[in-house]
């Protein structure tokens, strides 16, 4: 990055400043947008991190929110794409809990199961996790069981009742 993009997007000794350069009150859609796109697209990861994280609150300052949304989305989904536990990790929080759609938001879930990243990060997991997350989850235990790895706590939490009560055998039930 040279020394000028550093600079916009809060390099050294300026990092804490993203949500606060983000949020300017009044600034127009358009404009927070095109400054998320940049920060996000041109910072390192500390920084996509920390642009993640102010998402929710940014959409939720503007007047015409449907623009910085969109860019938001985008981002998120980027983050998801991504071999880097910390960026999957950033990526569901609040904003994805409120924003993402399902097919996105489980498989980020899911995502993180894999990559071995606690689930206690995701944002409204209880309230969004329905029966298509739990045959994801419930696929995912099975492929484990096969190759005789363990079955994580996160995982077993998102497994149908039954089998998350039951034995390994109980993966194999209903199927």
């Amino acid at each position: 990055m040279h020394e000028s993009t550093t600079a916009r997007a809060g390099g050294p000794g300026g990092r804490g400043g993203v949500a606060a350069s983000l949020a300017r009150a009044g600034a127009p859609a358009i404009v927070v947008a095109d400054e998320l796109e940049t920060r996000y697209r041109s910072g390192d990861t500390e920084e996509r991190i920390q642009v993640l994280g102010v998402l929710d609150r940014i959409v939720e300052e503007q007047a015409a929110p449907d623009l910085v949304r969109a860019v938001g989305i985008d981002l998120v989904r980027d983050a998801l794409r991504t071999n880097d536990p910390r960026l999957v990790a950033a990526a569901m929080g609040p904003f994805a809990g409120r924003h993402l759609g399902d097919h996105d938001w489980r498989h980020g879930v899911v995502k993180l199961v894999f990559m071995g990243v606690p689930l206690a990060g995701v944002a409204r997991l209880h309230e969004r996790a329905d029966d298509e997350l739990a045959r994801m989850a419930e696929d995912l235990a099975e492929e484990r069981e096969a190759a005789g790895r363990p079955i994580p706590d996160d995982l077993r939490a998102l497994l149908p009742a039954p089998a998350a009560a039951g034995s390994d055998a109980s993966l194999e039930k209903g199927r």
